[in-house]
């Protein structure tokens, strides 16, 4: 079942920060993720929550967005962006809806 990281990041706007897309983004591929959501404008219609920066990807698997999160070859980009960045970020399992 697919699961999806639902990641709200504030970036103090450095360049940098750029870097560190790059970076993710090869290795997000690598344990076969792919980018739901990436930034861009996004609109409250309920509720306080106001996100700066709102990303979400879509992995296989929880173990493997987890394998992901947890591996040597994001761990680079990871310390970046908790030097650039304040970071919310959860994993949670995708919806498999009953089949008729």
């Amino acid at each position: 079942m697919a699961a999806y990281v639902i990641v709200n990041v504030d970036t103090t706007g450095s360049p940098e920060y750029e870097t560190y897309k790059e970076m993710a983004q090869d290795t997000v591929t690598q344990f076969g993720g792919r980018y739901i959501v990436r930034g861009g404008p996004l609109h409250v219609l309920e509720g306080e929550w106001q996100p700066k920066r709102l990303v979400v990807l879509e992995f296989p698997t929880v173990e493997r967005a987890r394998e992901w999160w947890e591996s040597e070859a994001y761990a680079p980009a990871k310390a970046l962006r908790q030097r650039l960045a304040q970071t919310d970020m959860v994993l949670i399992n995708g919806y498999d809806a009953p089949r008729s």
